[in-house]
């Protein structure tokens, strides 16, 4: 009789483990479908643009073990270059998105190429210390509006053919863009780059050792993040026809750290699931004002000390146990 751990067992296990995840997207692609039938569109518009912004954190912290406290700088600045690209240039939606993601992406190859040496607590606060640069630019440059932002953005016709300005058209094109986003995540995470990169987070010395080029693994690895961060900041500032200081600022930082940590480290969906808890949360409970931080914070302690794992990595723990 095979055990979990003899060579019949572990292909069994391996293919069981592809068929619930080939479930799993399946799932999502029916629930990103059916959703907007039974919940306001731009509800979900933001909860799946902050979904996004919390997988690409993941990447860095739960795959690579680099804390940042200075994604909010990617989600702002891609924001506004894909606000002023919309109003300002004239660009399409399309374009305007893709413009500013690739500033997000040309941000974090200078902040990585800066921070990505540096290890721990100094490379979180280095990363903190760079995002407040790009936070005081973006109150002092002409370009973003200062205290005012950029507003009354353009959503204009995607490819020429969906109409943006109805919500349910946006919505189609946000929900098409985070699919593709979150499937190109699994994949990365599940390439042999992402191999490298969990040999990176478990031991960087016999990473290192066996010939892999460490910082250039994490360098890449932070541009991955910062890229699909803009892209969420990008695609937010063009459903909300506003780019404001609130989505480069330290808070929007440790926004994602909550929402990575609540859904779970180092988990496929984690981050997703608690992006939408801790948007659900602000967007119903907003009429307690100030007590919805009071909230967070009560149920981030909560997890800490009763759900380490998150509420996806214990409910991925539990199933493990029952099978096992």
């Amino acid at each position: 009789m095979a055990t979990a751990s003899s060579p019949i067992a572990a292909p069994a296990a391996a293919r069981a483990g592809e068929g619930d995840m080939r479930l799993a997207f399946l799932g999502l692609a029916v629930v990103l479908i059916v959703a907007p039938f039974f919940v306001y569109p731009v509800f979900l518009m933001k909860a799946l643009c902050f979904a996004l912004y919390a997988c690409a954190f993941n990447i860095l912290l739960g795959y690579v073990g680099l804390l940042s406290f200075g994604h909010a700088a990617f989600l702002g600045m891609a924001g506004y270059v894909s606000a002023h690209s919309a109003k300002v240039w004239g660009f399409p939606p399309e374009l305007a998105i893709l413009t500013g993601t690739a500033a997000g992406a040309a941000l974090g190859a200078a902040m990585g190429a800066l921070a990505i040496r540096s290890k721990g607590i100094y490379f979180a606060n280095i990363t903190l210390a760079l995002a407040q640069m790009v936070f005081f630019f973006c109150l002092q440059a002409k370009f973003t509006g200062g205290e005012d932002g950029i507003q009354s953005v353009p959503r204009g016709r995607f490819l020429r053919v969906l109409d943006l300005r109805d919500d349910m058209a946006m919505y189609a094109v946000v929900a098409t863009l985070f699919f593709c986003a979150f499937l190109l995540i699994y994949r990365i995470v599940h390439s042999p780059f992402g191999q490298v990169l969990k040999a990176v987070r478990e031991n960087e010395p016999r990473a290192i050792s066996l010939g892999y080029k460490a910082e250039r693994y994490k360098l890449a690895a932070f541009v991955l993040s910062a890229t699909l961060a803009g892209l969420a900041g990008a695609m937010k500032a063009i459903v909300f026809q506003l780019a404001s200081l609130t989505d480069v600022s330290w808070q929007m930082s440790g926004e994602a750290v909550l929402m990575t940590l609540v859904g779970g480290v180092g988990t496929i969906f984690g981050p997703a699931v608690g992006a939408i808890v801790i948007v659900a949360m602000q967007n119903y409970l907003a009429e307690l004002g100030a007590w919805v931080t009071v909230i967070q914070g009560v149920i981030f302690v909560l997890c800490v000390l009763a759900f380490r794992r998150g509420i996806v990595g214990t409910l991925i723990d539990a199933v493990a146990k029952r099978r096992g």
